[in-house]
């Protein structure tokens, strides 16, 4: 049998292996009637984006699903595909133009889109590339884009469908508008950030035709420029003499109505409130109710245009400097004071978001979120963790009209067209030669495209072919499961599940897992501004990718953050290397493996063959629980557990002494179970780490061209063996105790022991008698006795195991001045780290600027530093027990 190299070089193996993957074409998925399909869609990244931390964890988690389902015999089918991303495409490529002198516009619209495409063929697959080298074991072959042929006619034909059934709608609204990306942005597109260091400024506006003036308080007092009317509650008995009077607007003269209005809070500032109507969605709603005019002052950059009169030309910050200094000069600011509030800002690009009244084309949400609510509830769509589901009911309820209009090129362009002649609106999902109103074929097309997660809320069923009525999308909608992270939930999955009652009339998937957030070890964002960032591709060519993908699935517990550090990466990355070595131990020992077959009949089975058997069937069990849970952690932490803290740390060093000091019979047993588990426990690892695994098993007897086809290894009750479990603990417990008493009491490792063990009944005795030499083997023992009692026990290191005692003869072992020296010491240097974080601690001003991550680890530390001080006590005590002989 083919040998294994000395070191595992995970860059050496899994180009290799993900090639023979796709060659052999493992992750394609067919209609296949006589199997039942599972399915996952991946969260399209944008064509814009490299491999980051979160998308590792959300496509590994993918990935490990996947690959399960695969193991189990059902058809599984992973449809991968990228996002055209409009705003954040547009603003790469006018970059590369702004760095030519060119702009978008000086090109034309058509010549534009053909620098974004000619850029998307150039680098738009850079990020699927990096989800191959993360062995993300996607349907390659069904790969989409969510502006190919198929989506735009999708995207066309959904449009339709709701304009038709007046969904859709067109009208003049007060939109959230980035100056910097030129475009209308949803509700939800808009990030709203404290600014606390922000100012509320008191500015008297005078009454016409008598002496005063009313007080009004903004944060914005450029804005002022497009005020229209000033307003009262109603109720506040401060003004009602000036209802129905005129203010004069300060620096522009204009005559201002002071008018009632319930929205008018008279706790806020000086209870009377300018109304710009043109520039605050509240404002807008006040002028609508009482037909004031709209002023504009803003250009689409955000500078002010000739509205502005005298301000004319000024960029925002600036127009407010202006004008704050106008009016203290002229006396009319009454006073300034902080106040705290928040910004919108644009998702995108951080530019602070403008109120503006624009044409735009908007979606009723509420006839469609209905449906979509009811789903949840009735659990045809289940959240996973089940907290995220209120997150959702309470969105949907609120829900507001979506804007799905936006002003930029990139992206599906509606499909809406005007007749120059007559003005008809003309929407179909083919482009229309001549108006079906006056047969004039003078036809202009809508100049806006459609928000991108109009696109994106379609891909469940876009990517299957719909709107025919294809084979795949029968066969394979509705999806199983979607993981996605809690950010997009109103986004993009609230969306999906609409689009698809609406549009299939069956919902996009059965379950939604929000996968966990990736902070740093210390819980905090990752940012490059902290300098904590870790970069996946970066630890894949230090560690390799495997050793990155179990790290992320053993810290991924529902409803928790990873908090994810390169020495748990490093970590995993030993763990490779103990499969990798203890593969070479048993691929070195079992030949080519053809005289071996392992069946429970055919041995006679040892205490420590039994009880590896049953460990192995109840490590399958926990794991198949586990991921049916979405508990990667404790999946993998079963797997890890079982691997090194069973099978190579006891199993493997056992069956040396069946290999090479047995007879035949022992031996083949050793050498068949060794297969045996070792098979097995590669199948259950392989969704995990599936290179690893492959490359393994590749040189293991076996059936089948790939591990990641095999079947996934089932929980076999014949096996569980609960005596078997019992008795092995109490044999590893009395190694433990002795391997303890060697350390704590500095002995040689080297150093061969004596032991008497006085077990506490006649069923311990029969098991460590009869597990005696592996005993020996193990805990380096030359002589163990069992006895009834000991008579000089002060002779002994004494211990406890399995409820029985334990002795080492510790004649001659043990210079116990020395030792309890160096312990003293030891007990020294502890009793300052002891103070020193006690002290720590009790600091108030630590305890509350400290994250409480790193508080909890101090509170931790303490603890640990303790335990240790009272173990190293006990030990002092234990040597002056021996001196006293």
């Amino acid at each position: 049998m083919p040998e294994l190299p000395d070191q595992y070089k995970p860059a050496e193996v899994e180009k290799k292996i993900y090639s023979f993957w796709e060659e052999k074409r493992l992750f394609h998925a067919e209609v296949d009637s006589s199997r039942e399909p599972f399915v996952i869609v991946i969260p399209p990244p944008n064509v814009t984006g490299s491999l980051h931390m979160g998308h590792a964890l959300n496509n590994v988690l993918q990935d490990i699903i996947i690959r399960y389902k695969r193991m189990k015999g059902l058809n599984a089918c992973w449809i991968p595909g990228t996002d055209h991303a409009g705003i954040a495409t547009q603003n790469v490529v006018e970059k590369e133009l702004m760095a030519e002198g060119l702009t978008r516009q000086q090109l034309g619209r058509e010549k534009f889109l053909e620098r974004v495409w000619a850029w998307k063929e150039k680098y738009g697959n850079r990020i699927i590339d990096q989800l191959k080298a993360l062995g993300a074991s996607a349907d390659w072959e069904r790969q989409r884009f969510t502006m190919d042929e198929g989506c735009s006619r999708a995207v066309r034909t959904f449009f339709v469908k709701l304009y038709q059934d007046g969904l859709i709608y067109r009208g003049d609204y007060m939109i959230n508008w980035c100056p910097r990306c030129h475009t209308a942005l949803s509700d939800i597109e808009v990030e709203h950030h404290p600014r606390p260091e922000a100012a509320l400024w008191r500015v008297r506006y005078p009454l016409k035709d008598q002496e005063g003036y009313i007080v009004v308080a903004t944060t914005r007092p450029e804005t002022m420029l497009g005020d229209t009317a000033v307003a009262v509650n109603p109720k506040d008995p401060r003004y009602r003499q000036l209802v129905g009077r005129m203010a004069i607007l300060p620096l522009l003269n204009r005559e201002l109505p002071i008018i009632e209005d319930e929205y008018v809070d008279p706790q806020f500032g000086t209870g009377a409130l300018k109304i710009t109507p043109a520039h605050d969605p509240h404002d807008f709603e006040v002028a609508v109710r009482h037909g004031l005019p709209l002023v504009n002052i803003f250009t689409e950059s955000a500078v002010t245009n000739e509205n502005a009169g005298p301000y004319q030309g000024l960029e925002r910050s600036e127009a407010r400097r202006r004008v704050v200094a106008d009016l203290e000069r002229l006396g009319l600011v009454e006073g300034q004071e902080k106040y705290s509030h928040s910004v919108g800002q644009c998702y995108r690009c951080d530019t602070m978001v403008e109120p503006r009244i624009s044409r735009q084309w908007f979606l009723r949400m509420k006839p469609l979120a209905g449906p979509a609510v009811e789903a949840v509830r009735e659990g045809r769509i289940e959240f996973i963790p089940s907290p995220w589901a209120k997150v959702y009911f309470d969105w949907m309820q609120n829900i507001r009209d979506w804007c799905i209009s936006r002003q930029i090129w990139w992206g599906h362009r509606i499909p809406a067209w005007y007749c120059r002649r007559c003005g008809q609106e003309i929407v179909t999902v083919d482009d229309p030669q001549v108006c079906p109103g006056c047969s004039s074929e003078e036809l202009h097309q809508e100049d806006d495209v459609l928000d991108t997660w109009f696109s994106s809320a379609l891909w469940p069923f876009s990517t299957l072919g719909w709107p025919d009525d294809t084979e795949d999308l029968r066969y394979f909608y509705p999806t199983d499961v979607l993981v996605t992270g809690h950010d997009i939930i109103f986004f993009w999955v609230a969306r999906m599940i609409m689009a698809g009652l609406y549009g299939v009339g069956d919902v996009p998937f059965h379950q939604v897992f929000i996968n966990p957030l990736v902070s740093d070890i210390q819980g905090q964002k990752m940012s490059k501004s902290r300098g904590n960032v870790i970069d996946p591709l970066d630890v894949i060519g230090k560690c390799g990718t495997d050793a990155l993908r179990f790290t992320i699935s053993f810290l991924t517990t529902p409803g928790r953050d990873v908090l994810l550090g390169e020495e748990r990466i490093e970590g995993m990355r030993n763990f490779a290397n103990k499969i990798w070595n203890a593969s070479r131990f048993i691929l070195m020992n079992v030949g080519d493996g053809k005289d071996l077959t392992f069946s429970v009949r055919d041995f006679d089975l040892a205490l420590h063959d039994r009880w590896i058997l049953s460990q192995l069937s109840q490590t399958a069990r926990k794991v198949e629980e586990e991921l049916a849970r979405y508990n990667f952690s404790q999946a993998s932490k079963a797997l890890y557990d079982f691997f090194w803290g069973r099978f190579c740390d006891w199993y493997i060093e056992m069956s040396k002494r069946d290999l090479y000091r047995g007879e035949k019979k022992d031996s083949d047993k050793a050498r068949s179970i060794l297969l045996y588990v070792q098979d097995r426990f590669l199948r259950l690892l392989h969704p995990f780490m599936p290179f690893i695994t492959e490359e393994i098993w590749q040189l293991l007897p076996h059936d089948g061209e790939s591990i990641m086809v095999a079947s996934y290894p089932s929980y076999e009750e014949s096996l569980i063996d609960e005596e078997a479990d019992r008795q092995m603990e109490a044999l590893m417990e009395v190694v433990t105790e002795v391997r303890r008493l060697r350390s704590e009491h500095n002995i040689n490792p080297a150093q061969k022991l004596r032991i008497v063990l006085v077990p506490a009944n006649g069923e311990l005795k029969e098991i460590w008698a009869q597990s005696s030499g592996y005993i020996m083997d193990l805990a380096r023992v030359e002589e163990m006795r069992l006895e009834e009692s000991v008579e000089h026990p002060g002779q002994y290191l004494k211990g406890v195991a399995a409820g029985a005692e334990l002795y080492v003869e510790a004649s001659g072992l043990i210079d116990l001045s020395s030792e309890k020296e160096r312990l003293r010491r030891q007990m020294g240097r502890l009793d300052q780290e002891i103070k020193r974080s006690q002290e720590k601690l009790a600091n108030q001003n630590y305890l509350s600027r400290a994250p409480e991550g790193v508080v909890a680890r101090e509170r931790t530390k303490l603890q640990e530093f303790q335990e240790v001080r009272d173990r190293l006590q006990r030990q002092i005590e234990n040597r002056e027990s021996l001196e006293e002989l």
